[in-house]
């Protein structure tokens, strides 16, 4: 049986844009990848650990508790031995609260929780696994709920593929561009749609499965 953690936020959770109500676990791209995988033939549980908020490196003044470094290593301790982690952060490291992040910042903010990902104390003989980096697909112009809260996100957060990329190949992790197989809802302008997640979930398969083969 392979183990993935998925290491998130809202974009991962399921928030249904425009709402506060979550999608059901099949809808959500972890389960949609759950699924693909085992129609592939492999054993595989996916366990979520995705909080509404959560930050790469940095708090909300807000609501405690989503600098995206609190209790990480403690979550690769209890959930080992694990075959991959997926780390999908960065959205809001462009929220209001942190006005001055560009992309650089919210790619820092990644590779610092990789390094703590490969660092964590776990038990002895259990292997580091590897990671896969996601970056979150661009953000439409944000409104609704949350349109006060990413004012000027969009622009802030240009060339965050890019960024990620370039710390994925520093870091010697894999790498996947969210923005190339879904878009944000039109509806909040920085969450997914049912249908994303689930082209979402459908593209990471063929990411994930080869992954997998060779842990």
């Amino acid at each position: 049986m392979r183990h993935i953690l998925v290491y998130g936020d809202s974009l991962s959770w399921g928030i249904i844009p425009g709402t506060r109500q979550r999608l059901i676990f099949s809808e959500r791209w972890p389960g949609v990848l759950e699924a693909g995988l085992l129609a592939e033939g492999l054993a595989v549980r996916v366990t979520e650990n995705c909080l509404n908020g959560r930050r790469t490196v940095w708090e909300d003044p807000f609501k405690p508790g989503r600098d995206g470094r609190q209790g990480l290593q403690q979550l690769m301790e209890s959930h080992s031995p694990l075959d991959l982690v997926i780390l999908l952060l960065g959205t809001n490291d462009f929220q209001f609260s942190t006005p001055h992040n560009q992309a650089w910042a919210a790619a820092q903010g990644v590779a610092t929780l990789v390094n703590l990902i490969r660092t964590a104390p776990i038990e002895p003989g259990m292997p580091v696994p590897p990671v896969l980096l996601v970056c979150p697909p661009p953000m439409l112009t944000p409104r609704g709920l949350v349109g006060q809260k990413f004012s000027g996100a969009v622009e802030r957060s240009a060339g965050l593929a890019d960024a990620y990329r370039e710390v994925a190949q520093q870091l010697g992790c894999a790498f996947f561009d969210a923005g190339t197989a879904a878009v944000s809802s039109e509806g909040d302008g920085v969450h997914l749609d049912a249908d994303q997640h689930a082209r979402l979930g459908q593209a990471l398969v063929p990411v994930v499965a080869p992954m997998l083969a060779t842990a």
